[in-house]
């Protein structure tokens, strides 16, 4: 019996160019940002971790959350925020906190967008949130119920609605079900 993973098969979707890139910022747990490496990889975006990292790369649990899918996926750092800009300066960015006053559903996202994300323990810092106040959004959660979505869920949740706005799907490709 074939495995099943090797039943897979590719579904029809254009893949945008330039891709989306992700962005952590400070990220603290390693099982995430392996899980990131693994989405990064399976959907083409490239992945920017910009320090200081809460883990080193060599971590046994980001290696194993990575999977073995580390070499398809794009992987820069930078050792801080100022580096990060200088290696990418003038790009279109959007911030994701749990301080956003606009869903990330209410944007046009374009591909090349950097898709920017906080750390699990205190998410974005705040100056870096006061540059950019009309470029901050969030994802709509109860009320009083949790403080915040685990990173390696959010950053998913952004990166498919990027990439389900980036294919135009219409008619044929719908269903009734």
């Amino acid at each position: 019996m074939k495995h099943p993973h090797l039943r897979r098969l590719d579904l029809p979707f254009r893949w945008p160019e330039p891709p989306f890139r992700v962005v952590l910022v400070r990220p603290e747990i390693p099982p995430n940002t392996g899980n990131i490496v693994r989405l990064c990889a399976a959907t083409g975006c490239p992945l920017h971790l910009v320090g200081p990292l809460g883990f080193r790369l060599t971590d046994k649990a980001l290696q194993r959350a990575g999977l073995d899918y580390w070499d398809a996926a794009e992987l820069h750092t930078h050792p801080d925020w100022d580096a990060f800009r200088q290696a990418v300066p003038d790009d279109r960015l959007f911030l994701f906190s749990t301080a956003g006053t606009r869903s990330y559903t209410a944007v046009a996202y374009r591909p090349g967008d950097l898709l920017i994300f906080g750390s699990e323990g205190v998410g974005l810092p705040d100056p870096l949130l006061r540059a950019y106040p009309d470029r901050v959004l969030g994802l709509p959660m109860r009320p009083g119920k949790v403080r915040s979505l685990n990173l390696s869920n959010a950053v998913a949740i952004v990166v498919y609605e990027a990439l389900r706005q980036a294919n135009d799907y219409t008619g044929s490709q719908k269903s009734d079900f």
